[in-house]
């Protein structure tokens, strides 16, 4: 059985996959959601790097004895991916790189600091990750998935974080940069879009399909930067069909 390893984005968590679970154990695929340090049930973080997320990522592989997982990386989680691709490149059966890009900048330029001051002001205001998640999940998702059932749960999801967790993650999340690694990436990969996503741009993302070889793009008319949760059977149908393309039965 191929197993298909989760990793979530900046303000979630491992159980924002909990729609994909049953779909595709169904298919065959061993579902493994992870959660970065800081997250779930582990302590929160002062500081956190992307070479360290994907130690942390490969060490989890390893403690499981998964082969040549399938990596399933969102938002800052598809950044993690990335670097793994980098570190390992022939060590995974294939990749899906959803709603997320190819670098962030430079770290001390003017954008970036803008971002970081922009997220960490509310939290210097007083304000909880809990009380901010209905608001952060409205501003996240597009016209199709305002209204999905996983609503609820993904706000729950969203609140979780620790603050400290999430301010160490906004200061790593800035420092990203894999544009050069791009060509080197040998497994078959997914980048999959949402038309509405503001955060990591369809635009964005078929340019940087179009550097990975022989990577494929689609996009998700009306949904936002939660795929998997806005419209789940539709992620989930183009993943799955995307597996059963180049997995050649192992799952």
């Amino acid at each position: 059985m191929t197993a298909i390893v989760m990793l979530h984005g900046i303000g979630a968590g491992a159980r924002l996959f909990e729609p994909q679970r049953a779909a595709f154990a169904a298919r065959g695929l061993d579902p493994v959601p992870l959660d970065f340090p800081g997250y779930g049930d582990r302590p929160p973080v002062e500081a956190m790097d992307f070479e360290g997320l994907a130690a942390d990522v490969e060490a989890a592989i390893a403690e499981r004895g998964l082969d040549r997982p399938v990596l399933l990386g969102h938002s800052m989680g598809g950044m993690v991916v990335q670097t793994l691709l980098r570190r390992r490149p022939d060590a995974y059966a294939a990749a899906v790189l959803g709603a997320t890009s190819p670098a962030f900048g430079n770290p001390s330029g003017e954008f970036q600091q803008r971002f970081v001051a922009a997220r960490m002001k509310p939290l210097d205001e007083g304000r909880s990750m809990a009380d901010m998640a209905p608001e952060t999940f409205a501003a996240l998702v597009g016209p199709r998935g305002a209204e999905t059932p996983w609503r609820d749960h993904a706000i729950a999801v969203l609140g979780e974080t620790p603050a400290q967790t999430f301010r160490a993650a906004v200061r790593c999340l800035v420092t990203f940069d894999e544009r050069a690694s791009l060509g080197t990436i040998r497994v078959p990969t997914l980048c999959l879009a949402g038309e509405a996503d503001t955060n990591a741009p369809a635009p964005v993302m078929e340019r940087m399909a179009g550097k990975i070889p022989g990577a494929e793009y689609r996009c998700m008319a009306g949904i936002g930067h939660l795929p998997n949760i806005e419209a789940p059977e539709e992620f989930d149908a183009i993943i799955l069909e995307f597996l059963d393309r180049h997995l050649k039965g192992s799952a």
